[in-house]
């Protein structure tokens, strides 16, 4: 049985716990790297960029991204993103809880296109050496990120279905809006001290 829930209080008394392995969706450009290292700093859990894991030089993908992934999931605690259609089962069958970042379209879109274009004119270098192909290639890539973005605005649809399908059951966030975001994050613990 699956049950969308609000804050992490709700959340603990659904699982019965704070909950160790946490999963962050969202469409492109919706925060998600950015939520999973903030919940993973607020509640002293290991936070492993699952892009980090796919991409290898020059924009191949890596051999071992599934076993990788498995060692991840494998741990007794972790805070990711749940993308990737080649793992995803593999992530939401070892989580306890989805943090689902179900933004407004125009929200996402604005936020790839601002670090897409952040990235390329800085060269930022992302995973394993690889950096933002030039900006022009919006044109002429069919898979660019602000193209993909624009194309999967709506691939998220069915994740309450997905995630209530699940045995045993995980416990599901919905944040519709930055606001909710930043009270949902506000009502967190106070990160550890050190």
């Amino acid at each position: 049985m699956h049950t969308t829930l609000g804050p992490l209080d709700d959340v603990v008394a659904h699982l019965g716990h704070v909950p160790r392995r946490i999963l962050v969706a969202g469409v492109s450009g919706s925060g998600k790297t950015t939520l999973a290292r903030r919940l993973a700093a607020r509640l002293d859990l290991p936070c492993t960029e699952i892009d980090a894991l796919f991409h290898g030089p020059a924009w191949t993908p890596r051999a071992t991204f599934v076993e990788d992934v498995r060692a991840v999931v494998g741990q007794e605690a972790f805070v990711t993103e749940w993308q990737y259609r080649a793992v995803r089962p593999l992530l939401l069958d070892e989580a306890e809880l989805v943090v689902w970042l179900d933004l407004p379209t125009a929200t996402t879109l604005r936020q790839v296109v601002a670090r897409t274009v952040r990235r390329a004119v800085h060269q930022e270098v992302l995973w394993n050496g690889n950096v933002e192909p030039p900006l022009w290639t919006i044109f002429t890539d069919r898979d660019h990120i602000v193209r993909w973005a624009w194309s999967t605005r709506r691939s998220l649809r069915d994740l309450p279905t997905v995630v209530a399908q699940q045995d045993p059951p995980v416990a599901l966030v919905r944040l519709r809006s930055r606001q909710q975001v930043e009270t949902w994050v506000r009502r967190l613990p106070a990160p550890p001290s050190r």
